[in-house]
Protein backbone atom coordinates (compact mmCIF):
# COMPACT_ATOMS: atom_id res chain seq x y z
CA UNK A 1 0.00 0.00 0.00
CA UNK A 2 1.25 3.50 -0.82
CA UNK A 3 2.19 6.03 1.83
CA UNK A 4 -0.76 8.19 0.78
CA UNK A 5 -3.14 5.25 1.22
CA UNK A 6 -1.80 4.50 4.69
CA UNK A 7 -2.28 8.13 5.67
CA UNK A 8 -5.88 8.09 4.44
CA UNK A 9 -6.68 4.93 6.40
CA UNK A 10 -5.11 6.44 9.52
CA UNK A 11 -7.20 9.56 9.08
CA UNK A 12 -10.43 7.58 8.71
CA UNK A 13 -9.53 5.60 11.82
CA UNK A 14 -9.02 8.86 13.72
CA UNK A 15 -12.44 10.14 12.62
CA UNK A 16 -14.14 6.94 13.78
CA UNK A 17 -12.33 6.97 17.14
CA UNK A 18 -13.22 10.63 17.77
CA UNK A 19 -16.84 10.05 16.74
CA UNK A 20 -17.15 7.06 19.08
CA UNK A 21 -15.67 9.05 21.94
CA UNK A 22 -18.04 11.94 21.32
CA UNK A 23 -21.07 9.61 21.19
CA UNK A 24 -20.21 8.04 24.53
CA UNK A 25 -19.52 11.45 26.09
CA UNK A 26 -22.78 12.91 24.77
CA UNK A 27 -24.88 9.91 25.95
CA UNK A 28 -23.51 9.95 29.49
CA UNK A 29 -23.42 13.77 29.65
CA UNK A 30 -27.11 14.00 28.80
CA UNK A 31 -27.90 11.45 31.56
CA UNK A 32 -25.74 13.12 34.19
CA UNK A 33 -26.38 16.82 33.54
CA UNK A 34 -29.71 16.93 31.72
CA UNK A 35 -31.49 13.93 33.25
CA UNK A 36 -32.25 12.41 29.84
CA UNK A 37 -31.55 8.83 28.83
CA UNK A 38 -30.44 8.35 25.21
CA UNK A 39 -29.56 5.25 23.27
CA UNK A 40 -26.14 4.87 21.62
CA UNK A 41 -27.88 5.09 18.24
CA UNK A 42 -29.33 8.51 19.16
CA UNK A 43 -25.92 9.65 20.41
CA UNK A 44 -24.23 8.53 17.18
CA UNK A 45 -26.91 10.34 15.16
CA UNK A 46 -26.20 13.53 17.09
CA UNK A 47 -22.46 13.24 16.45
CA UNK A 48 -23.07 12.65 12.72
CA UNK A 49 -25.26 15.76 12.56
CA UNK A 50 -22.55 17.72 14.35
CA UNK A 51 -19.73 16.57 12.06
CA UNK A 52 -21.73 17.17 8.88
CA UNK A 53 -23.26 20.47 10.11
CA UNK A 54 -26.71 19.34 8.94
CA UNK A 55 -28.25 20.78 12.12
CA UNK A 56 -30.42 19.32 14.83
CA UNK A 57 -33.83 20.70 13.87
CA UNK A 58 -35.86 21.37 17.03
CA UNK A 59 -33.72 19.00 19.05
CA UNK A 60 -31.60 21.05 21.50
CA UNK A 61 -32.37 19.67 24.95
CA UNK A 62 -29.18 20.68 26.75
CA UNK A 63 -29.29 23.50 29.30
CA UNK A 64 -26.33 22.87 31.60
CA UNK A 65 -23.07 24.70 31.11
CA UNK A 66 -21.09 21.48 30.84
CA UNK A 67 -23.23 20.19 27.98
CA UNK A 68 -23.19 23.52 26.19
CA UNK A 69 -19.37 23.56 26.32
CA UNK A 70 -19.23 19.92 25.19
CA UNK A 71 -21.53 20.54 22.23
CA UNK A 72 -19.62 23.64 21.13
CA UNK A 73 -16.31 21.74 21.34
CA UNK A 74 -17.78 18.87 19.33
CA UNK A 75 -19.05 21.26 16.67
CA UNK A 76 -15.74 23.09 16.25
CA UNK A 77 -13.55 19.98 16.28
CA UNK A 78 -15.94 18.18 13.92
CA UNK A 79 -15.74 20.98 11.35
CA UNK A 80 -11.94 20.98 11.61
CA UNK A 81 -11.63 17.22 11.18
CA UNK A 82 -14.09 16.90 8.32
CA UNK A 83 -13.69 20.05 6.23
CA UNK A 84 -10.14 21.23 6.89
CA UNK A 85 -8.11 18.03 7.11
CA UNK A 86 -10.18 15.89 4.73
CA UNK A 87 -8.59 17.41 1.57
CA UNK A 88 -5.11 16.73 2.99
CA UNK A 89 -5.58 13.00 3.45
CA UNK A 90 -8.62 11.49 1.78
CA UNK A 91 -8.81 13.53 -1.44
CA UNK A 92 -5.24 12.69 -2.58
CA UNK A 93 -5.91 9.04 -1.78
CA UNK A 94 -9.10 9.07 -3.86
CA UNK A 95 -7.28 10.80 -6.72
CA UNK A 96 -4.48 8.23 -6.57
CA UNK A 97 -7.00 5.41 -6.53
CA UNK A 98 -8.88 6.76 -9.54
CA UNK A 99 -5.72 7.63 -11.46
CA UNK A 100 -4.80 5.37 -14.36
CA UNK A 101 -1.92 2.99 -13.77
CA UNK A 102 1.09 3.23 -16.10
CA UNK A 103 1.92 0.20 -18.26
CA UNK A 104 4.25 -2.35 -16.66
CA UNK A 105 5.26 -4.54 -19.59
CA UNK A 106 5.75 -4.60 -23.36
CA UNK A 107 5.79 -7.24 -26.05
CA UNK A 108 8.58 -6.04 -28.34
CA UNK A 109 11.60 -7.54 -30.06
CA UNK A 110 14.63 -5.86 -31.62
CA UNK A 111 13.79 -2.73 -29.64
CA UNK A 112 15.82 -0.38 -27.44
CA UNK A 113 15.29 -0.39 -23.67
CA UNK A 114 16.02 3.02 -22.12
CA UNK A 115 16.59 2.79 -18.35
CA UNK A 116 15.88 6.27 -16.99
CA UNK A 117 14.77 9.29 -18.94
CA UNK A 118 16.17 12.79 -19.51
CA UNK A 119 16.70 15.41 -22.21
CA UNK A 120 19.29 13.34 -24.07
CA UNK A 121 16.91 10.39 -24.12
CA UNK A 122 14.30 12.61 -25.78
CA UNK A 123 16.84 13.21 -28.56
CA UNK A 124 17.51 9.47 -28.78
CA UNK A 125 13.79 8.63 -28.90
CA UNK A 126 13.29 11.14 -31.71
CA UNK A 127 16.13 9.52 -33.63
CA UNK A 128 14.71 6.05 -33.10
CA UNK A 129 11.27 7.19 -34.28
CA UNK A 130 12.85 8.64 -37.41
CA UNK A 131 14.50 5.31 -38.22
CA UNK A 132 11.44 3.24 -37.34
CA UNK A 133 13.15 1.52 -34.39
CA UNK A 134 10.87 0.71 -31.46
CA UNK A 135 11.88 1.54 -27.91
CA UNK A 136 10.57 1.46 -24.34
CA UNK A 137 11.45 3.71 -21.41
CA UNK A 138 11.81 1.81 -18.12
CA UNK A 139 11.62 4.00 -15.02
CA UNK A 140 10.84 3.44 -11.35
CA UNK A 141 9.21 6.88 -11.19
CA UNK A 142 5.53 5.96 -11.41
CA UNK A 143 4.36 9.48 -12.24
CA UNK A 144 6.99 9.91 -14.95
CA UNK A 145 6.02 6.58 -16.53
CA UNK A 146 2.37 7.62 -16.47
CA UNK A 147 3.05 11.09 -17.89
CA UNK A 148 5.28 9.74 -20.66
CA UNK A 149 2.72 7.08 -21.55
CA UNK A 150 -0.10 9.62 -21.68
CA UNK A 151 2.07 11.92 -23.85
CA UNK A 152 2.56 9.19 -26.44
CA UNK A 153 5.93 7.81 -25.34
CA UNK A 154 6.34 4.06 -25.00
CA UNK A 155 7.08 3.85 -21.26
CA UNK A 156 6.58 1.30 -18.49
CA UNK A 157 6.87 1.45 -14.72
CA UNK A 158 9.43 -0.73 -12.97
CA UNK A 159 12.79 -0.76 -11.20
CA UNK A 160 15.55 -1.06 -13.85
CA UNK A 161 17.81 -2.69 -11.26
CA UNK A 162 15.46 -5.67 -10.88
CA UNK A 163 15.42 -8.76 -13.05
CA UNK A 164 11.62 -8.77 -13.06
CA UNK A 165 11.32 -5.27 -14.52
CA UNK A 166 13.95 -5.92 -17.21
CA UNK A 167 12.18 -9.13 -18.15
CA UNK A 168 8.87 -7.24 -18.43
CA UNK A 169 10.72 -4.82 -20.74
CA UNK A 170 11.80 -7.92 -22.73
CA UNK A 171 15.45 -6.88 -22.43
CA UNK A 172 16.66 -10.32 -23.55
CA UNK A 173 15.11 -9.69 -27.00
CA UNK A 174 16.29 -6.07 -27.30
CA UNK A 175 18.97 -4.82 -29.68
CA UNK A 176 20.38 -2.42 -27.05
CA UNK A 177 19.84 -1.51 -23.42
CA UNK A 178 20.63 2.15 -22.60
CA UNK A 179 21.59 3.03 -19.03
CA UNK A 180 20.89 6.64 -18.07
CA UNK A 181 20.63 6.64 -14.30
CA UNK A 182 23.32 7.66 -11.78
CA UNK A 183 26.76 6.09 -12.22
CA UNK A 184 26.16 3.78 -9.24
CA UNK A 185 22.74 2.64 -10.45
CA UNK A 186 24.08 2.17 -13.98
CA UNK A 187 26.64 -0.29 -12.63
CA UNK A 188 23.94 -2.30 -10.86
CA UNK A 189 21.68 -2.28 -13.93
CA UNK A 190 24.59 -3.37 -16.14
CA UNK A 191 25.21 -6.36 -13.87
CA UNK A 192 21.53 -7.29 -14.00
CA UNK A 193 21.37 -7.00 -17.79
CA UNK A 194 24.52 -9.07 -18.13
CA UNK A 195 22.88 -11.76 -16.00
CA UNK A 196 19.67 -12.09 -18.03
CA UNK A 197 20.80 -10.92 -21.48
CA UNK A 198 24.59 -11.27 -21.85
CA UNK A 199 24.46 -11.01 -25.65
CA UNK A 200 22.53 -7.71 -25.73
CA UNK A 201 24.57 -4.54 -26.30
CA UNK A 202 24.65 -2.28 -23.23
CA UNK A 203 25.45 1.42 -23.63
CA UNK A 204 25.64 3.85 -20.73
CA UNK A 205 26.57 7.41 -19.86
CA UNK A 206 29.06 8.21 -17.12
CA UNK A 207 29.04 11.53 -15.31
CA UNK A 208 32.38 10.90 -13.58
CA UNK A 209 34.87 9.68 -16.23
CA UNK A 210 37.05 8.11 -13.53
CA UNK A 211 34.28 5.53 -13.00
CA UNK A 212 34.16 4.43 -16.64
CA UNK A 213 36.29 1.32 -16.09
CA UNK A 214 34.03 0.13 -13.27
CA UNK A 215 31.02 0.36 -15.55
CA UNK A 216 32.85 -1.71 -18.14
CA UNK A 217 33.71 -4.27 -15.49
CA UNK A 218 29.99 -4.40 -14.63
CA UNK A 219 29.18 -5.35 -18.21
CA UNK A 220 28.65 -2.10 -20.14
CA UNK A 221 29.81 -2.54 -23.75
CA UNK A 222 30.06 1.19 -24.48
CA UNK A 223 30.60 3.96 -21.92
CA UNK A 224 30.03 7.50 -23.13
CA UNK A 225 31.18 10.66 -21.36
CA UNK A 226 28.78 13.45 -22.42
CA UNK A 227 31.01 16.37 -21.45
CA UNK A 228 34.00 14.96 -23.28
CA UNK A 229 31.81 14.46 -26.35
CA UNK A 230 30.63 18.05 -26.04
CA UNK A 231 34.20 19.35 -25.85
CA UNK A 232 35.29 17.43 -28.93
CA UNK A 233 32.24 18.62 -30.86
CA UNK A 234 32.93 22.23 -29.92
CA UNK A 235 36.53 21.84 -31.04
CA UNK A 236 35.46 20.35 -34.35
CA UNK A 237 33.18 23.29 -34.99
CA UNK A 238 35.96 25.71 -34.07
CA UNK A 239 38.14 24.18 -36.76
CA UNK A 240 35.31 24.33 -39.31
CA UNK A 241 34.53 27.93 -38.36
CA UNK A 242 37.92 29.64 -38.28
CA UNK A 243 39.80 27.79 -41.03
CA UNK A 244 39.35 27.45 -44.76
CA UNK A 245 39.47 23.68 -44.52
CA UNK A 246 36.40 21.59 -45.33
CA UNK A 247 34.88 20.00 -42.26
CA UNK A 248 34.06 16.34 -41.83
CA UNK A 249 32.04 15.17 -44.80
CA UNK A 250 29.71 12.26 -45.42
CA UNK A 251 30.72 10.48 -48.60
CA UNK A 252 27.87 9.50 -50.88
CA UNK A 253 29.98 8.19 -53.75
CA UNK A 254 33.57 8.20 -54.97
CA UNK A 255 33.49 11.95 -55.59
CA UNK A 256 30.30 13.26 -54.01
CA UNK A 257 30.05 14.50 -50.44
CA UNK A 258 27.83 16.42 -48.06
CA UNK A 259 29.50 18.92 -45.76
CA UNK A 260 28.70 21.84 -43.45
CA UNK A 261 30.07 25.28 -44.27
CA UNK A 262 29.85 28.03 -41.62
CA UNK A 263 29.58 31.52 -43.11
CA UNK A 264 32.42 33.47 -41.49
CA UNK A 265 32.13 37.08 -40.42
CA UNK A 266 33.51 39.34 -43.16
CA UNK A 267 33.42 36.64 -45.86
CA UNK A 268 32.05 37.18 -49.34
CA UNK A 269 28.72 35.59 -48.41
CA UNK A 270 28.29 37.43 -45.09
CA UNK A 271 25.21 39.62 -45.49
CA UNK A 272 24.43 38.23 -48.96
CA UNK A 273 21.68 35.89 -50.18
CA UNK A 274 21.79 32.55 -51.98
CA UNK A 275 20.51 34.30 -55.07
CA UNK A 276 23.63 36.49 -54.96
CA UNK A 277 25.95 33.49 -54.67
CA UNK A 278 24.74 32.01 -57.97
CA UNK A 279 24.87 28.57 -56.37
CA UNK A 280 21.24 27.94 -57.31
CA UNK A 281 22.22 27.96 -60.99
CA UNK A 282 25.18 25.64 -60.52
CA UNK A 283 24.80 21.94 -61.33
CA UNK A 284 27.84 20.77 -59.37
CA UNK A 285 26.92 22.24 -55.96
CA UNK A 286 23.60 21.83 -54.17
CA UNK A 287 22.69 23.77 -51.02
CA UNK A 288 20.54 21.23 -49.21
CA UNK A 289 19.62 23.52 -46.33
CA UNK A 290 21.06 25.80 -43.68
CA UNK A 291 21.01 26.55 -39.98
CA UNK A 292 20.08 30.10 -39.06
CA UNK A 293 20.89 30.78 -35.38
CA UNK A 294 20.61 27.06 -34.70
CA UNK A 295 17.31 26.54 -36.55
CA UNK A 296 17.46 24.30 -39.61
CA UNK A 297 15.69 25.40 -42.79
CA UNK A 298 15.45 22.79 -45.52
CA UNK A 299 14.02 24.92 -48.28
CA UNK A 300 15.79 28.27 -48.16
CA UNK A 301 14.27 31.44 -49.56
CA UNK A 302 16.79 32.52 -52.26
CA UNK A 303 16.54 36.12 -51.00
CA UNK A 304 17.19 35.29 -47.33
CA UNK A 305 20.36 36.92 -46.10
CA UNK A 306 23.21 34.78 -44.84
CA UNK A 307 25.13 35.89 -41.78
CA UNK A 308 27.83 34.88 -39.33
CA UNK A 309 25.54 32.46 -37.49
CA UNK A 310 24.51 30.69 -40.72
CA UNK A 311 25.83 27.20 -41.45
CA UNK A 312 25.18 25.96 -44.99
CA UNK A 313 24.64 22.28 -45.73
CA UNK A 314 26.18 21.72 -49.17
CA UNK A 315 26.47 18.66 -51.40
CA UNK A 316 28.74 18.20 -54.40
CA UNK A 317 32.07 16.89 -55.74
CA UNK A 318 35.10 17.54 -53.55
CA UNK A 319 36.70 20.04 -55.94
CA UNK A 320 33.51 22.08 -56.31
CA UNK A 321 33.00 22.10 -52.53
CA UNK A 322 36.55 23.33 -51.97
CA UNK A 323 35.95 26.16 -54.42
CA UNK A 324 32.63 27.17 -52.85
CA UNK A 325 34.12 26.97 -49.34
CA UNK A 326 36.50 29.83 -50.13
CA UNK A 327 33.52 32.15 -50.55
CA UNK A 328 32.41 31.47 -46.98
CA UNK A 329 35.86 32.21 -45.49
CA UNK A 330 36.87 35.64 -44.20
CA UNK A 331 39.88 37.30 -45.79
CA UNK A 332 41.27 38.76 -42.57
CA UNK A 333 44.99 38.85 -41.84
CA UNK A 334 44.56 37.17 -38.50
CA UNK A 335 42.76 34.27 -40.18
CA UNK A 336 46.16 32.66 -40.71
CA UNK A 337 47.00 32.87 -36.99
CA UNK A 338 44.38 30.36 -35.84
CA UNK A 339 44.34 31.31 -32.16
CA UNK A 340 41.46 30.29 -29.90
CA UNK A 341 40.54 31.39 -26.38
CA UNK A 342 38.85 28.82 -24.12
CA UNK A 343 36.91 30.13 -21.11
CA UNK A 344 36.34 27.43 -18.48
CA UNK A 345 38.76 24.58 -17.86
CA UNK A 346 36.57 21.79 -16.60
CA UNK A 347 36.00 18.54 -18.45
CA UNK A 348 34.54 20.31 -21.48
CA UNK A 349 37.24 22.96 -21.68
CA UNK A 350 39.98 20.37 -21.28
CA UNK A 351 38.55 18.30 -24.15
CA UNK A 352 38.35 21.42 -26.33
CA UNK A 353 42.00 22.32 -25.72
CA UNK A 354 43.27 18.80 -26.30
CA UNK A 355 41.36 18.52 -29.58
CA UNK A 356 42.53 21.93 -30.81
CA UNK A 357 46.16 21.20 -29.96
CA UNK A 358 45.92 18.04 -32.06
CA UNK A 359 44.98 20.36 -34.94
CA UNK A 360 48.01 22.59 -34.17
CA UNK A 361 45.73 25.48 -33.20
CA UNK A 362 47.13 27.79 -30.53
CA UNK A 363 44.86 28.00 -27.46
CA UNK A 364 44.75 30.26 -24.41
CA UNK A 365 42.72 29.13 -21.41
CA UNK A 366 40.88 31.39 -18.96
CA UNK A 367 39.51 30.11 -15.67
CA UNK A 368 38.61 31.41 -12.23
CA UNK A 369 41.06 28.99 -10.59
CA UNK A 370 44.81 28.82 -11.01
CA UNK A 371 44.89 25.26 -12.32
CA UNK A 372 47.62 23.51 -14.32
CA UNK A 373 47.04 24.47 -17.95
CA UNK A 374 45.27 27.77 -17.18
CA UNK A 375 46.98 30.72 -18.90
CA UNK A 376 44.93 33.60 -17.48
CA UNK A 377 43.23 33.50 -14.08
CA UNK A 378 40.10 35.62 -14.11
CA UNK A 379 36.38 35.90 -14.71
CA UNK A 380 35.27 35.51 -18.33
CA UNK A 381 32.29 37.74 -17.51
CA UNK A 382 34.66 40.72 -17.17
CA UNK A 383 35.90 42.51 -20.27
CA UNK A 384 39.27 43.19 -18.66
CA UNK A 385 39.90 39.46 -18.32
CA UNK A 386 39.04 38.84 -21.95
CA UNK A 387 41.31 41.69 -23.07
CA UNK A 388 44.18 40.34 -20.97
CA UNK A 389 43.68 36.91 -22.53
CA UNK A 390 43.90 38.44 -26.00
CA UNK A 391 40.38 38.44 -27.38
CA UNK A 392 41.41 40.98 -30.04
CA UNK A 393 44.03 38.59 -31.38
CA UNK A 394 41.84 35.49 -31.21
CA UNK A 395 39.86 33.98 -34.05
CA UNK A 396 37.36 32.33 -31.74
CA UNK A 397 36.23 32.22 -28.14
CA UNK A 398 34.88 28.95 -26.75
CA UNK A 399 32.70 29.45 -23.68
CA UNK A 400 32.90 26.13 -21.82
CA UNK A 401 31.44 27.44 -18.56
CA UNK A 402 29.36 25.14 -16.36
CA UNK A 403 26.57 27.68 -15.72
CA UNK A 404 24.26 28.84 -18.53
CA UNK A 405 23.55 32.20 -16.89
CA UNK A 406 27.27 32.95 -16.70
CA UNK A 407 27.66 31.84 -20.32
CA UNK A 408 24.93 34.21 -21.51
CA UNK A 409 26.50 37.15 -19.69
CA UNK A 410 29.99 36.25 -20.93
CA UNK A 411 28.62 36.18 -24.48
CA UNK A 412 27.26 39.71 -24.08
CA UNK A 413 30.59 40.96 -22.73
CA UNK A 414 32.64 39.18 -25.42
CA UNK A 415 30.49 40.45 -28.27
CA UNK A 416 30.80 44.00 -26.95
CA UNK A 417 34.56 43.56 -26.66
CA UNK A 418 35.01 42.24 -30.22
CA UNK A 419 32.83 42.25 -33.33
CA UNK A 420 35.11 39.88 -35.20
CA UNK A 421 35.72 37.03 -32.78
CA UNK A 422 33.64 33.92 -33.40
CA UNK A 423 31.83 32.93 -30.20
CA UNK A 424 31.05 29.25 -29.68
CA UNK A 425 29.13 28.46 -26.49
CA UNK A 426 28.21 25.43 -24.44
CA UNK A 427 24.62 25.16 -23.17
CA UNK A 428 23.53 22.77 -20.45
CA UNK A 429 19.82 23.39 -21.01
CA UNK A 430 18.19 23.55 -24.43
CA UNK A 431 16.15 26.54 -23.21
CA UNK A 432 19.37 28.57 -23.09
CA UNK A 433 20.15 28.16 -26.79
CA UNK A 434 17.97 31.02 -28.04
CA UNK A 435 19.22 33.31 -25.28
CA UNK A 436 22.82 32.67 -26.28
CA UNK A 437 22.15 33.37 -29.95
CA UNK A 438 20.30 36.54 -28.97
CA UNK A 439 23.28 37.58 -26.82
CA UNK A 440 25.61 37.35 -29.83
CA UNK A 441 26.87 33.78 -30.01
CA UNK A 442 27.70 32.47 -33.46
CA UNK A 443 27.29 28.84 -32.55
CA UNK A 444 25.68 27.08 -29.58
CA UNK A 445 26.00 23.43 -28.65
CA UNK A 446 23.64 21.76 -26.15
CA UNK A 447 24.92 18.95 -23.93
CA UNK A 448 21.71 16.93 -24.22
CA UNK A 449 21.73 17.11 -28.04
CA UNK A 450 25.31 15.90 -28.38
CA UNK A 451 24.75 13.05 -25.91
CA UNK A 452 21.53 11.90 -27.54
CA UNK A 453 22.97 12.05 -31.04
CA UNK A 454 26.10 10.13 -30.07
CA UNK A 455 23.95 7.49 -28.43
CA UNK A 456 21.76 7.21 -31.53
CA UNK A 457 24.81 6.91 -33.76
CA UNK A 458 26.16 4.13 -31.53
CA UNK A 459 22.90 2.19 -31.61
CA UNK A 460 21.84 2.75 -35.21
CA UNK A 461 25.24 3.01 -36.89
CA UNK A 462 23.70 5.83 -38.93
CA UNK A 463 25.18 8.62 -41.03
CA UNK A 464 24.95 11.95 -39.24
CA UNK A 465 26.30 15.31 -40.27
CA UNK A 466 27.37 16.12 -36.74
CA UNK A 467 26.50 15.13 -33.21
CA UNK A 468 25.04 18.55 -32.50
CA UNK A 469 22.63 18.83 -35.42
CA UNK A 470 19.63 16.58 -35.81
CA UNK A 471 20.15 15.96 -39.51
CA UNK A 472 20.19 12.43 -40.86
CA UNK A 473 21.34 10.97 -44.13
CA UNK A 474 19.55 7.78 -45.14
CA UNK A 475 20.06 5.46 -48.08
CA UNK A 476 16.91 3.51 -48.77
CA UNK A 477 14.62 2.20 -51.45
CA UNK A 478 11.30 3.99 -51.76
CA UNK A 479 8.63 1.59 -53.13
CA UNK A 480 5.85 4.18 -53.01
CA UNK A 481 7.76 6.48 -55.40
CA UNK A 482 8.81 3.89 -58.00
CA UNK A 483 7.80 5.01 -61.49
CA UNK A 484 7.49 8.67 -60.48
CA UNK A 485 9.80 11.54 -61.30
CA UNK A 486 11.25 13.58 -58.46
CA UNK A 487 9.02 16.42 -59.58
CA UNK A 488 5.82 14.37 -59.46
CA UNK A 489 6.83 12.67 -56.19
CA UNK A 490 7.29 16.14 -54.68
CA UNK A 491 9.33 14.67 -51.85
CA UNK A 492 10.54 17.95 -50.38
CA UNK A 493 7.06 19.45 -50.15
CA UNK A 494 5.54 16.26 -48.70
CA UNK A 495 8.28 15.38 -46.22
CA UNK A 496 10.69 18.29 -45.88
CA UNK A 497 13.55 16.04 -47.04
CA UNK A 498 15.88 16.52 -50.01
CA UNK A 499 17.05 13.79 -52.40
CA UNK A 500 20.73 14.60 -52.99
CA UNK A 501 21.74 11.47 -54.88
CA UNK A 502 20.51 8.10 -56.12
CA UNK A 503 22.46 4.85 -56.06
CA UNK A 504 21.62 2.72 -59.12
CA UNK A 505 23.36 -0.48 -60.17
CA UNK A 506 26.46 0.38 -58.14
CA UNK A 507 26.75 3.92 -59.53
CA UNK A 508 25.91 7.20 -57.81
CA UNK A 509 23.79 9.72 -59.68
CA UNK A 510 24.52 13.00 -57.93
CA UNK A 511 22.13 15.92 -57.69
CA UNK A 512 19.32 14.32 -59.78
CA UNK A 513 17.04 16.80 -61.51
CA UNK A 514 13.25 17.11 -61.32
CA UNK A 515 12.75 14.89 -64.39
CA UNK A 516 14.72 11.99 -62.88
CA UNK A 517 12.49 8.91 -62.74
CA UNK A 518 12.80 6.48 -59.82
CA UNK A 519 13.16 2.81 -60.71
CA UNK A 520 12.79 -0.41 -58.75
CA UNK A 521 16.01 -1.10 -56.87
CA UNK A 522 17.08 2.56 -56.72
CA UNK A 523 18.41 3.65 -53.33
CA UNK A 524 17.59 7.27 -52.64
CA UNK A 525 20.09 9.25 -50.59
CA UNK A 526 17.89 11.56 -48.53
CA UNK A 527 18.86 14.36 -46.15
CA UNK A 528 16.54 15.83 -43.54
CA UNK A 529 15.76 16.45 -39.90
CA UNK A 530 14.79 13.50 -37.74
CA UNK A 531 11.06 14.23 -37.85
CA UNK A 532 11.16 14.78 -41.61
CA UNK A 533 13.01 11.50 -42.15
CA UNK A 534 10.20 9.79 -40.27
CA UNK A 535 7.68 11.41 -42.65
CA UNK A 536 9.75 10.29 -45.64
CA UNK A 537 9.89 6.69 -44.40
CA UNK A 538 6.11 6.69 -44.05
CA UNK A 539 5.41 8.39 -47.40
CA UNK A 540 7.91 6.18 -49.27
CA UNK A 541 6.66 2.98 -47.61
CA UNK A 542 10.22 2.22 -46.51
CA UNK A 543 9.00 -0.57 -44.23
CA UNK A 544 7.90 -2.52 -47.29
CA UNK A 545 11.37 -2.17 -48.80
CA UNK A 546 12.97 -3.42 -45.60
CA UNK A 547 10.72 -6.47 -45.46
Amino acid sequence: MSRQGRRAISYIGLILAVAAGYAVSFKHGMAAFEGQTLSYAQAVQFVAQTFTTTGYGAYAPWESTVMLVLVVFMQLSGVFLIFLTLPLFVVPWIEETLEADPPTSVDLEGHVVICGFGARDETLATELDAQGVEYVVLTDDRQMALDLSQDGWNAIHGDPESIEALERANASAARTVVLDESDERNATIALTVDEIAPDVQTVCFVEDPSLADYLRYAGADRVLSPRELLGRSLARNVVDTITSRLGEAVEIGDDYEIVEMPVQYGSELDGRSLAYTGVLEREDVNVVGAWFAGEFVGSIDPERRLSRNTVLLVAGPDEALESFRQRTVAGRDRQDVERVMVAGYGEVGTAVRQSLEQEDIDTRVVDLQDLPGVDVVGDAREEGTLQTAGIDESNALVLALADDTATVFSTLVAREASDEVEILARANETESIRKLYAAGADYVLALATVSGRMLAQTILDEDVMALDKQIDIVRTEAPAFVGQTLSSADIRAKTGCTVVAVQRDGDVISNPGPTFRIRTGDALVVVGEDTNIARFNEAANVAAAAS
